[in-house]
């Protein structure tokens, strides 16, 4: 079993300078099969999640199979870093793929067990002179733990001796000509060194062990010039110490060391500490599953705690309060209330009593509980969700993309520039001159240009996982700033997902619970709405004979119905081809002056039925009604300057009276699938950046041909999900909370670039005419990618407030969050059900 602060084995030269005492992770477990699930997951040699029976059937030999793994690494600081471990890990034969973020510090990587095993790539990353350990949540947070401890006595070793040099340089600041002896003078350089000495050896050891590792690897990253800015100035004045009369006994420069020294480390100290807050905090809603779990041992009836990945359907577990449920399963003893904000968006509590359904990741929150294991690892709801925060996590904006691509020409850039003030200045002072390339070398800071786009969209990417908007893809963020149109679908997304029916119409000689049995026979393949209000209703009346109906070669045609032939096991129908849905799909003729939508069930080959005609058995009253807060976000998304469209298989003036509640001018209706997209592409065409929001479930083309789209993730397998965003709540407004949360990250995302570009641009030419002394440097160094971090922060402060729906109990308070808005329009009653036209079954 891996243990929460077991490492991969150290590399010679550890990133951060020190000897590291955790124990390594044998290469022997991390090659056993049965631990690969711990921090990966079967996948298609592209990368992608293999469907739940395939990824079933793998885990039997997951020898056989590509695996999709991530892991956490350590000793990287840069963009520049980023791109040698991506190069060590493609390198190696049987790695198929390798991401790695310089924002989370995290790894993808796809493999074949044919061809290579765990510990190979990752010594592989170890030989890179980085550290890579099993992404789980005792690893991480034991990595966070010792790094935060290291970096902080560091910090503090450098700010005593800052302090202590800075009151030994402070009389040759204030001293008159004459005021300090020679021997003095000697004394005060003396001490300054004896102080000096610890902090160059201890505070800045990681700095040395990265460049030394990058010349003998010949590769140029970040810490590389700082490191030799910080060597050049601790030699320089060694030398004056030591020979007061050559040509570097003028000055000597220990408070400008300690000083920038102290301000680079208070810089990654609290971007480290930023970072666990904003992009960190992605990491910390995938990492919800305890580490362990109390399991009763059925032959004693004792329960002993174990691994989470060593549950098995039918276990039974003990889930104490606070703790989240490590798996799927059924509650056989207690009862309680559990959290399940991040799996439905839903913000309140909700009651589990005995018998109930709990999901992984859902957290107890009142008493202990016994739960019978029905679904563990990739069979989970929660894996799917952390399998697309994972990837999302990892992807690399466009605008990152361009900045990770000019860091290492800009890092060679700078130490050309270095030389060359060197050589410019050497002739009329050396000492000086030699000061003017290290105030080159520190000042410049390309880990601010490359931490600009990705820290802010992984800080924003976190805060709307937090309120139950999953990110699949990060560009999508950007995309979705640009959008000047947003175009709804209408069953399941501006109206509620749930349908009744109302009424059954059926003909002669069929009663409707026949009607309705055969009809569900059909719509339990489906997830349709409609599909799932007929199967309720049929489940609610009488029930049919078990097994009476036997469906065969069943056919979905998307946004029209379903076909099948079907026959009857108690002979008391023969057998026949049966069409479900809309009155286009079962061939009869469209009824005027109905109020509901209507499903139709018709049948050909029955013995009433002349030469094979189709014949209508049952007609289906369904109704549906607008979701309340529909109006107000139609509201707020034109106050945005956004134009909004509806697209609709259903009939126009159904579509029309929708539209009219909603607030929407726009509108077409009778759309087929292809006409839904071929729609989308007009509007594309004119020039529009369009955004489209579906249910998820029939609607995978025109989510996929718009620019950016939304789905509503409760009813549709998240892996098969075609949308860049999936709203795992029940509230329409978490579609303009996410705009506007979009378009605020594309301003701090152009904010934190020009930052970047303009502090290089000003600061450079500075310290080139020797204008900046190293101490300033340092300073500017520290604060440029401080700064781009703080400025990132303040996307997690929350969704965005809508000013429309401020009328809404629960969302009056501007300051609460977007959980607690979607619970109180929840809470509201629902808007009188609309007198609709008669309708036909509308595509989603």
């Amino acid at each position: 079993m891996f243990r929460p602060d077991a490492s991969v084995a150290s590399p010679a030269h550890l990133p951060d300078g020190v000897a590291d005492s955790s124990p390594a992770v044998p290469s022997q477990l991390l090659d056993d099969p049965q631990e690969w699930l711990a921090f990966g997951r079967p996948c298609t040699p592209a990368g992608s999640p293999l469907p739940a029976q395939a990824a079933e059937a793998v885990l039997a030999c997951p020898e056989a199979a590509t695996w999709d793994s991530h892991v956490v690494l350590e000793g990287m600081h840069c963009a520049a870093c980023a791109l040698t471990i991506e190069d060590a890990l493609r390198a190696v034969p049987g790695v198929l793929q390798a991401d790695v973020s310089a924002a989370t510090r995290r790894a993808r990587v796809v493999w074949q067990p044919g061809r290579v095993l765990p510990s190979q790539w990752m010594k592989a990353v170890q030989n890179a002179g980085y550290r890579a350990m099993p992404a789980m949540d005792a690893f991480a947070r034991a990595q966070r733990q010792r790094e935060s401890r290291r970096a902080l006595w560091r910090w503090l070793v450098a700010g005593f001796c800052m302090m202590q040099v800075m009151m030994y340089a402070w009389p040759a600041y204030v001293a008159q000509p004459g005021d300090l002896s020679g021997e003095m003078e000697q004394l005060l350089r003396w001490a300054s060194w004896v102080i000096a000495l610890p902090m160059v050896v201890f505070s800045c050891g990681p700095f040395f062990a990265s460049a030394l590792r990058d010349v003998r690897l010949r590769r140029v990253s970040m810490d590389l010039p700082v490191a030799l800015g910080m060597a050049i100035t601790f030699v320089v004045s060694t030398a004056g110490t030591f020979d007061p009369s050559g040509i570097f006994g003028k000055a000597v420069y220990y408070d400008s060391l300690t000083m920038f020294v102290f301000f680079l480390l208070t810089g990654r100290w609290l971007e480290l500490r930023l970072r666990d807050r904003t992009a960190g905090a992605l990491e910390a809603v995938m990492n919800r599953l305890p580490d362990s779990v109390e399991r009763r041992d059925e032959a004693t009836g004792i329960f002993a705690r174990v691994a989470t990945r060593r549950l098995v359907v039918g276990d039974t577990i003990r889930v104490l309060p606070g703790e989240a449920f490590p798996a799927d399963g059924c509650i056989t003893a207690g009862d309680t209330h559990a959290d399940e904000a991040l799996l439905t968006g839903e913000s309140t509590p909700v009651a589990r009593p005995l018998g109930s359904h709990v999901t992984a990741g859902s957290y107890n929150l009142q008493s202990p509980v016994e739960v019978r294991v029905e679904g563990t690892g990739g069979q989970t709801r929660f894996a799917q969700i952390v399998a697309l925060m994972e990837s999302a996590s990892l992807q690399k904006p466009r605008l990152a993309l361009l900045a990770d691509r000019i860091a290492r020409p800009f890092l060679l850039a700078v130490l050309l520039a270095a030389g060359l003030a060197a050589a410019w200045w050497w002739p009329s002072d050396p000492g000086h001159a030699l000061m003017v390339a290290v105030a080159v070398l520190i000042v410049t800071c390309p880990c601010a240009l490359s931490l600009a786009t990705p820290v802010a969209m992984l800080t924003a990417a976190g805060t709307l996982a937090r309120h139950g908007v999953l990110v699949r893809n990060l560009q999508g963020l950007e995309a979705l700033a640009q959008v000047d149109t947003l175009v709804f679908d209408k069953t399941g997304t501006l109206t509620r997902d749930g349908m009744a029916l109302q009424a059954v119409h059926t003909m002669q000689g069929w009663s409707a619970d026949d009607a309705l049995g055969l009809a569900a026979a059909l719509a339990r393949h489906s997830m349709h709405p409609a599909s799932r209000a007929v199967v309720a209703a049929a489940s609610a009346s009488a029930p049919a004979p078990q097994g009476r109906w036997r469906v065969a070669n069943l056919q979905e045609d998307a946004g029209l119905g379903l076909s099948a032939t079907v026959s009857d096991n108690t002979g008391a129908v023969p057998g026949c081809r049966v069409w479900l849905g809309s009155a286009r799909h079962a061939g009869v003729a469209a009824q005027q002056g109905t109020a509901a939508l209507q499903v139709v069930l018709s049948a050909q080959g029955l013995e009433q039925g002349a030469g094979g005609d189709l014949l209508e058995l049952a007609r289906f009253d369904l109704v549906e009604d607008l979701r309340s807060e529909a109006p107000a976000v139609v509201a707020t998304l034109q106050q945005e300057g956004m134009a909004v469209q509806l697209l609709s298989g259903d009939r126009l003036g159904a579509v029309l009276r929708v539209a009219a509640q909603a607030g929407i001018a726009q509108v077409q209706g009778e759309c087929s699938p292809q006409g839904k997209l071929e729609a989308l592409r007009a509007l594309q065409a004119g020039g529009h950046q369009v955004a489209m929001v579906g249910d998820g479930l029939n609607d995978g083309p025109v989510l996929a041909g718009a620019h950016v789209s939304f789905a509503f993730g409760r009813a549709v397998p998240l892996a098969q999900s075609r949308a860049d965003f999936v709203v795992l709540g029940d509230s329409l407004a978490l579609v303009p909370q996410t705009v506007l949360l979009a378009r605020r990250t594309l301003r701090v995302v152009r904010q934190n670039l020009w930052w970047a570009a303009g502090y290089n641009a000003l600061c450079v030419p500075l310290a080139v005419a020797g204008w900046m002394p190293a101490w300033l440097a340092g300073l500017g160094m520290a604060l440029s990618s401080l700064l781009v971090v703080i400025n990132a922060a303040r996307l997690a402060r929350g969704l965005p407030v809508l000013p429309a729906l401020a009328g809404v109990d629960a969302g009056a308070d501007a300051g609460m969050d977007a959980d607690a808005l979607a619970a109180g329009m929840a809470q509201q009653a629902p808007l009188p059900l609309p007198n609709l036209p008669k309708t036909t079954l509308e595509p989603v």
